[in-house]
């Protein structure tokens, strides 16, 4: 039977760091809130969380990634709401941001999950950063907790590879019977358990 892996959604002795956009600080501050709130209800301290405010969705790759880079977070959430306008500038601004994000944790190791919401209007970005659809910030938050532990797994077998199984060959047998003129044994192959 397969073995089946799923991360404890467990933050006790974790450190976070939170990254929020103040741009439409009105939505990112609510799914900042929320971020928090999942981690201490599960396990988190205070003291074990950073939040950083950065000018806005577009900046927020490079400080997840410079943080992800210090080796003091387990995880690092980047949080942003990004309202569709008349152009497509929110398009790129989304875009980039969700791909630097991505970038970071794949760079790192340190899982850095998605909490950017782009929204078509008003009622969406409401209604993904704490009432009808949940809060953005919170499901953000619940995936690290998940990746670091799943990440924390693999880390551990990473730890318990040892040299791969060698096959050794006693050699003394043969080198007998060709001294003596006979022909060798058959050869007993004995291979080293890991």
């Amino acid at each position: 039977m397969p073995q089946e892996v799923s991360g404890a959604l467990d933050a006790t002795d974790r450190a976070f760091a939170i990254v929020v956009a103040r741009f439409n600080e009105f939505y990112t501050r609510k799914l900042m809130e929320g971020a928090v709130d999942a981690l201490l209800r599960h396990g988190a301290d205070e003291d074990d969380l950073a939040i950083v405010w950065v000018p806005g969705a577009f900046e927020l790759p490079l400080a997840v990634r410079r943080l992800a880079e210090t080796g003091r977070f387990d995880a690092v959430i980047g949080l942003g709401l990004v309202l569709k306008g008349d152009t497509a500038h929110h398009e790129v601004v989304t875009s980039e941001a969700v791909h630097g994000i991505a970038a970071a944790a794949l760079a790192t190791g340190v899982p850095c999950p998605l909490g950017i919401v782009s929204a078509e209007t008003t009622e969406q970005a409401i209604e993904r950063c704490g009432s009808k659809q949940g809060n953005r910030g919170w499901d953000a938050a619940m995936a690290a907790l998940e990746m670091v532990n799943v990440v924390g797994w693999i880390k551990s077998l990473e730890s318990r590879v040892s040299d791969p199984p060698v096959t050794t060959v006693d050699a003394a047998p043969a080198a007998r019977a060709a001294a003596a003129g006979k022909a060798a044994p058959r050869r007993r192959v004995r291979k080293r358990s890991r």
